[in-house]
């Protein structure tokens, strides 16, 4: 019988310089990376805190098999990571170890348009030397297998952005940020994992990804931010570019080819 799911789990990093140096380079900026005593740029705590499990643990899909860890088992074998809402209350400092405290904050479960869906909020208290320096609430969905939903038509984006930059994805980069960010979630890097089993066009760039990219338009806008909030409304396969939008209104979304909007975000 497996182990009942936990009810908090800390982890502790040393926020390797060399690791900010490779995702920098992931990133494809222009801009000197980051050093040790720097500032760690907001978001990029992301690709710190792995938590390695071996393979008999992990899910067919590449995540930890749920209902062993934090994660209760619903019974629902997808996993989107559907937003999330982050407070930065001082920046982490590189080469300096930190803490991540997860807690599961709540658990539903509901009927929704496209099949059953579970929903999963976690909450990610990251400190440093005894500072509370980043409140992160991660939400996840999990839904049924793709013959089991009802297709519905994504949103549309808005066009009324007042600046706008364009990014593009290749399947290397998809598979570098998942190995820095330790995401073995097959849409990402298994091409006919991603269309035959999970029903996407292709590879699935990654919402924490979209969401990196806009956090860093936000910064160009703002300066040291506070607050970003995002939701991922639809995927971006890797063949599509994407139009990373903003509005001085401090709002901001991500706009496929065809107009849809896959992520809206807001920033202060």
């Amino acid at each position: 019988m497996p182990d009942a799911p936990a009810t908090t789990q800390t982890l502790t990093d040393p926020l390797d310089p060399a690791r900010a140096a490779t995702h920098h380079a992931t990133l494809d900026r222009l801009d000197d990376p980051p050093k040790a005593g720097d500032s760690l740029p907001p978001f990029w705590h992301q690709i710190y805190f792995w938590d390695p499990q071996p393979p008999g643990q992990l899910g067919p899909d590449g995540h930890p098999k749920t209902g062993i860890g934090l994660i209760p088992d619903l019974g629902l074998p997808q996993r989107m990571w559907a937003g999330g809402r982050l407070q930065f209350h001082a920046p982490l400092i590189l080469g300096q170890t930190a803490e991540k405290t997860s807690s599961v904050e709540t658990v539903t479960e509901k009927q929704g348009r496209t099949g059953r869906l579970g929903f999963v909020t976690l909450r990610h208290d990251i400190r440093q030397r005894g500072q509370l320096k980043i409140t992160e609430h991660q939400d996840l969905v999990y839904r049924e297998p793709p013959q089991s939903r009802t297709a519905i038509a994504p949103p549309q984006a808005r066009t009324d952005e007042t600046d706008a930059a364009e990014a593009r994805f290749t399947p290397t980069q998809l598979f570098r940020y998942s190995a820095l960010t330790f995401n073995g979630h097959r849409i990402h890097y298994d091409a006919d994992y991603a269309r035959d089993t999970e029903g996407y066009a292709g590879l699935v760039v990654h919402g924490p990804l979209l969401a990196q990219l806009l956090i860093h338009l936000a910064q160009a806008h703002l300066g040291p931010l506070k607050s970003f909030d995002f939701r991922a409304t639809s995927a971006l396969t890797v063949d599509e570019p994407a139009t990373l939008c903003w509005h001085d209104d401090q709002t901001l979304w991500v706009r496929a080819p065809d107009g849809r909007q896959c992520m809206t975000a807001t920033a202060t």
